[in-house]
């Protein structure tokens, strides 16, 4: 444990990895917005497709930013309750 930060820089540790319990569900919750999407986007016009697709995407990019900072936060949450447990008095 005490090359934790190191194993961590180098990759070896992965974070999404910890949570199995949770890939089956992840991967039906995938599949069912897969299949929402083909169904939806089969009613579209093109023009309605490229809009949809658009809005996919940008919706995405936000997610990706805000799971970045949720877990930035996370992190230096724990990290203030590493430091009172173990260096505050």
């Amino acid at each position: 444990m005490s090359h934790f930060i190191e194993e961590f820089y180098y990759g070896n540790i992965e974070p999404q990895e910890s949570i199995t319990e949770l890939k089956a569900e992840i991967k039906k919750k995938l599949d069912e917005l897969s299949q929402t999407e083909e169904q939806f986007t089969a009613k579209l016009t093109d023009e309605e497709k490229e809009m949809f697709i658009k809005y996919a995407s940008q919706s995405s990019e936000f997610l990706c930013v805000s799971n970045a900072d949720s877990f930035i936060s996370g992190f230096r949450l724990g990290v203030k309750f590493t430091y009172d447990t173990f260096v505050t008095d």
